[in-house]
């Protein structure tokens, strides 16, 4: 039978919230509003946890107090909507609860109002739910109510509270810049949007405020940041969403060392805040060649070692043809050292095969070091020389274990980098409860794309070389370094900036080196061409990835907990199962027709 409350809040008004009550106000009168978390019934009294954002609170009810709220709160179920009247009473000290925050204190209830019955909840309000993540997604409405839950959207708050305090504090300026913008895509897709208006034309969503950024600095605002919702239409990825939240800042007159020293100053009030963490300035820095030398990635975690051991060298005219054939070719051989790794069993080994096989590496070779003996399938081709060389470069003892790839730069990077990050969490190597901050910078400008068959930008077109490696651009243009900076906390890049082209002819040549000609650059890009016409400064700024840092900083798990309504892994909103079929004549009035592809 489906219960009906027909109470109403009439002229009540809440005097705190549930979580809020301490001893020193024992005896006054409240009126609270919540959530039943449980009811439990003992016979002569009925005891409710009631909740709100807030935390949770004791309400009792005895029918000696008041029959009539007594009676009515036998009605009451999990995710009801009460508000309650009463006294505030201290517990008796044997009932005392320590691990809440009002364990010390109760409600006596003189009066109940029944305001909204709940149906039977898909899953428990609990943090330690077993429902799996598309049904909260589902329900986010109910997950949300999940002390978990809500505490990633308050530290979230809090983070984004901070940044803009900060900012404020250093003379920045908040301003909105355009949703529906121009298409002028160069990486991602563009999410696009119809106009009605203009049949045949369409808006984009933006997926950076790069261009308008930069024209702010060219308007004069000297510093400007926005936290801004942007888009990009990437293929599935577990952990990416299509819509997502950038802090996005840009200073002019400045170069690379002063937007680093604004952004330390940030992130340490931010830790301070959010953490109660000093951080130590200035943060670590790598240059990107030697961030990829020592680590095999551009945003190397550095909470634990293992660095990559570099033993081409060693290996030259190997018997070891795997080894040398690499070489040959131009490749490398590189490896880790696992100090006490040698405990490692076959079965472990072979899994650490099929691990790198997953980043392109064709073997994975491996030597154990016990008392007196090397062993491994390769040990017997190895020269005394080239164990000379082995434990010269390695220092490896009895106990430890090496491994080695041997390829393309490019696969050995990928599979030891992968493969470094695997073994820190597999043998427990990383402590949950460091951070670790690090600056990479020096990037190149330029990369080539084999398929497209032409330079891309590492970074973004708009990004500044370093002017000793100008002379570079035309001749060699992959030997050119560039005014970029990402910054990496634990492994993940959280934030990535540069300085930026502010003079127009250093803009259409880079254009130019990225196949992009004079007749496209202008169609693309040229009312940014002219506005850097018009008297451009110096400018440079950094963009961070806000779901990110608050996903780390809560100690979430995934981007989706830290976002109020996110989309699932296949880019879906199951709350309002978005995307959907739109009217056919919505579609008329925009002059388009469905094309279903094969």
């Amino acid at each position: 039978m489906e219960r009906v409350f027909t109470d109403h809040l009439g002229d009540w008004k809440r005097s705190c919230y549930c979580g809020e009550p301490r001893v020193d106000g024992v005896g006054r009168e409240l009126i609270l509003g919540g959530w039943v978390q449980r009811r439990r019934d003992h016979g002569g009294l009925i005891f409710v946890d009631l909740r709100d954002r807030s935390g949770v609170i004791q309400v009792v009810f005895n029918p000696e107090i008041d029959p009539a709220s007594h009676e009515k709160a036998k009605q009451i179920r999990s995710e009801d909507v009460l508000a309650v009247r009463g006294s505030l009473t201290k517990r008796p000290p044997e009932t005392v609860n320590r691990e809440l925050s009002t364990g010390e204190v109760e409600l006596s209830v003189r009066e109940l109002r029944l305001l909204n019955a709940s149906q039977v909840p898909p899953f428990l309000i609990e943090d330690e739910t077993d429902a799996n993540e598309n049904t909260r997604l589902k329900y986010r409405y109910l997950d949300l109510r999940r002390p978990q839950s809500l505490g990633h959207l308050l530290l979230r708050y809090r983070m984004t509270k901070k940044i803009r305090d900060y900012l404020d504090s250093k003379g920045f300026i908040e301003v909105e810049t355009p949703v529906l913008t121009k298409s002028t895509p160069e990486g991602a897709r563009d999410y696009l949007v119809p106009s009605r208006i203009y049949p045949g034309k369409f808006y984009a969503l933006p997926q950076s405020p790069q261009l308008f950024k930069q024209i702010l600095m060219v308007g004069g605002l000297d510093r400007y940041f926005q936290i801004v919702r942007c888009f990009r239409d990437e293929d599935l990825r577990a952990d990416r969403q299509p819509e997502f939240t950038q802090l996005d800042m840009e200073m002019s007159f400045v170069q690379p060392e002063d937007v680093i020293d604004m952004v330390e100053g940030m992130m340490t009030a931010l830790f301070k805040e959010l953490k109660g963490i000093e951080l130590k300035r200035p943060f670590p820095r790598l240059s990107w060649e030697e961030a990829m030398s020592r680590y095999g990635t551009d945003k190397p975690d550095l909470r634990f070692s293992l660095e990559l051991i570099d033993f081409s060298s060693a290996f030259k005219g190997s018997q070891v043809k795997v080894f040398s054939g690499a070489i040959e070719k131009g490749g490398l051989v590189k490896g880790v050292k696992v100090a006490g790794g040698a405990n490692l069993s076959r079965k472990e080994l072979d899994d650490l095969t099929a691990f790198v096989s997953q980043y392109g590496a064709k073997g994975l070779a491996w030597i154990k070091f016990t008392e007196g003996d090397w062993q491994s399938p390769i040990a017997k081709f190895l020269s005394e020389k080239e164990r000379g060389e082995i434990l010269g470069l390695t220092g490896a003892k009895s106990g430890d274990i090496l491994f080695f790839v041997a390829d393309e730069p490019k696969v050995v990077y990928e599979a030891l980098a992968n493969l470094r990050l695997h073994l820190g969490e597999k043998l427990g190597l990383i402590s949950e409860k460091d951070y670790s901050l690090l600056w990479v910078v020096d990037f190149p400008l330029l990369e080539y794309d084999p398929e497209e068959k032409r330079h891309v930008s590492v970074h973004h077109p708009f990004t500044a070389p370093l002017e000793e490696d100008l002379p570079l651009l035309e001749k060699e243009p992959l030997k050119v370094r560039s005014k970029a900076y990402d910054l990496v906390l634990n492994g993940v890049e959280i934030g990535g900036g540069s300085v930026r082209i502010h003079q127009v002819e250093l803009q259409k040549q880079l254009l130019g080196l990225l196949g992009i000609g004079a007749e496209e650059a202008k169609e693309k890009f040229g009312f940014f061409l002219e506005a850097l016409g018009f008297g451009a400064p110096p400018h440079g700024g950094i963009a961070f990835g806000i779901d990110r840092m608050a996903m780390i900083l809560s100690g979430a798990r995934s981007l989706r907990d830290v976002i109020a309504f996110p989309k699932s892994q296949r880019a879906v909103c199951l709350l309002t199962d978005a995307p959907s079929s739109v009217d056919a004549r919505q579609l008329k009035e925009l002059g388009i027709k469905i094309a279903l592809g094969d």
